[in-house]
């Protein structure tokens, strides 16, 4: 009989579900994909209806639930932290109250309640041994240092480690409210941006700047050692009590308030950006050194929000002595879903582990014959084509400057298209970043784009000497290469998904038809999506998409639509009523 774990994470932010069957991840996804709600953390029952559902079994037939951190353990730190700080926690306390006592306190009858008629164990792990396990156990590495790095679990906000086998020993933590996740989550809110949602800005802003206030930051702000742990001079935050990250030593300290979000940004912006992302890069070096030096293993496992921070990334490679890095790609809260169900099946029950990740499309896939039947209901226009010609029109659509989404097979678990649910455009064109951040993405001109390469050329042209096909490691591009200005960042460098043909055979054909027509083995990847939505998932999401955008084309499987043949899109009609996912 085959052994089924459910992991799932959820109340705080990217609520998300995991099915492993005898230590192989069946299927993960975000809840938002579904509900369409971004960073949805509601209890994942969407997503725990799908990944069930791909698994082809029911709550019944469940070996054991396991949840992703601890709830009893964070509700004793959120107490003793708003005890220590009273009275300035108390506006701060009678807010999130009723949430912990209506909701967050009953996991597991919420659990039962959700899973009926499910009756075995449900079980826990604390948050960065969720973090750690989703980082070495589906990871190449037979032994390998980990590092995990976020805003906070229960009392640990970072932690050192080492995976070996299936045994996963954390023998250093650093503690809240020290975070350097919290400390960026501080800084993007002091430049106008969204918490827990738009850290990523920052880094993309980073570039434009210079990092002037780094050393001011590192004497004043965080004092750090040189095995990188630090501690915050709690002065300037309020997170630790209050409604908000910052206070008003922080704004004097900057000489002046937050930024008002969607107000004009100019070089005072940018260089607080630079200099937080700069901080931010020291500390995750000194902590790689450290676990070197502690452990002496060379290859390292990254998880946490932090480990998302994909040019910290690119140094750790390039700067330290850790010679192989694996970042899980689902970093952030929703890995943890696939890092307790691991934890559960290889390191508690002592099982060994499956073959390692070699890709994240774990989510929902529609066949042709599926999406056929929903345009024909959408009353939408379209060619289907065989695997050659759908590549070469594509590729062809793309050399000639035309912006087109991509929907093919599974969809990607984590934050990162990767090439089922993507954007795809030309590097070439100097124009094409723009014209997709105006009038496709409808979002910020400063955001960069990120290229798909082929594996095999990647290192001809940029300064990278590992694979990246997770979307998270930012490397130059090389000097005799920059004729792709659109992927191509104010500092010449670029965010790398590298393209290789047995995890992504068509995606991987299209590149190459591309390079075929142009010399260039790369294309502008971003995802299938608008500012301020998640990643599409069904065929419905995309179509909704690309018809209330610019996109010029949409490829739906074999299924190949121009913008110019569609008809008139009916706002007024139910579009969940014609096409529901449930």
């Amino acid at each position: 009989m085959p052994t089924n774990v459910l992991g799932i994470s959820c109340f705080y932010h990217d609520s998300a579900a995991a099915l492993l069957r005898d230590g192989k991840v069946v299927a993960a996804a975000q809840e938002e994909r579904f509900t369409r709600k971004k960073h949805d953390s509601d209890f994942p029952a969407h997503a725990i209806r799908y990944v069930l559902g791909e698994g082809g079994i029911e709550p019944e037939d469940l070996d054991a639930v396991g949840f992703y951190d601890k709830p009893l353990l964070k509700f004793e730190r959120i107490l003793s932290t708003y005890v220590a700080t009273f009275p300035r926690s108390f506006n701060s306390f009678r807010k999130a109250m009723p949430v912990w006592l209506h909701e967050k306190l009953w996991v597991p009858s919420t659990i039962r309640k959700e899973l009926k008629p499910y009756a075995g164990p449900i079980l826990f792990a604390e948050h960065h041994m969720s973090h750690a396990a989703s980082a070495f156990l589906p990871s190449p590495f037979e032994e390998a240092a980990i590092l995990t790095i976020d805003g906070v679990g229960e009392w640990a906000t970072a932690s050192y480690g080492v995976g070996r086998g299936t045994d996963i020993s954390l023998f250093k933590e650093i503690r809240f409210p020290h975070s350097l996740g919290l400390l960026y989550s501080a800084f993007t809110y002091y430049l106008g941006f969204k918490v827990n949602s738009a850290e990523y800005k920052v880094m993309g802003l980073a570039p434009y700047g210079k990092p002037v206030h780094a050393d001011r930051i590192m004497d004043e702000m965080v004092h750090v050692n040189d095995d990188g742990s630090f501690k915050l001079d709690m002065r300037y935050f309020s997170y630790d009590h209050g409604l908000r990250m910052t206070n008003g030593a922080f704004d004097d300290f900057f000489g002046g308030p937050p930024r008002e979000p969607e107000t004009r940004m100019g070089e005072r912006e940018f260089d607080i950006a630079a200099s937080i992302q700069r901080v931010c890069e020291e500390v995750v070096l000194r902590m790689a050194r450290h676990l070197h030096d502690t452990t002496g293993l060379t290859k390292l496992c990254m998880a946490g929000g932090v480990a998302l921070n994909c040019v910290a990334n690119g140094r750790v490679i390039r700067e330290t002595p850790m010679k192989e890095l694996w970042v899980q790609p689902a970093a952030g809260d929703a890995g943890g879903a696939v890092g307790v169900a691991h934890y559960l099946y290889n390191t508690l029950d002592k099982q060994p582990r499956a073959k390692a990740w070699t890709h994240s499309y774990l989510g929902p896939d529609f066949s042709d014959a599926e999406i056929a039947k929903y345009l024909e209901e959408a009353g939408a226009k379209y060619e289907t084509l065989d695997d050659r010609q759908l590549v070469e029109r594509t590729a062809r659509l793309i050399s000639e400057q035309n912006v087109v989404g991509w929907f093919q097979g599974r969809m990607e678990f984590g934050p990162r298209a990767l090439g089922g649910r993507s954007i795809l455009a030309d590097p070439r064109d100097p124009k094409m970043r723009d014209n997709l951040n105006m009038k496709i993405k409808f979002r910020e001109g400063f955001r960069p784009f990120a290229p798909s390469v082929l594996a095999d050329k990647a290192k001809e042209w940029f300064e990278i000497d590992c694979d990246s096909p997770y979307m998270l490691l930012v490397a130059p591009v090389r000097e005799g290469k920059r004729v792709i200005p659109s992927v191509t960042h104010v500092d010449n460098s670029a965010r790398i998904q590298t393209v290789a043909r047995p995890e992504a055979p068509l995606y991987h054909d299209l590149i190459a038809e591309f390079e075929r027509l142009t010399g260039v083995p790369i294309v502008i990847n971003t995802s299938f999506n608008v500012r301020g939505e998640p990643i599409v998932c069904s065929p419905h999401d995309a179509y909704l998409c690309f018809m209330r955008t610019n996109m010029d084309h949409l490829v739906l499987g074999h299924h190949v639509l121009d913008k110019k043949e569609q008809p008139p899109l009916r706002e007024d009609v139910d579009w969940r009523t014609l096409y529901e996912l449930d």
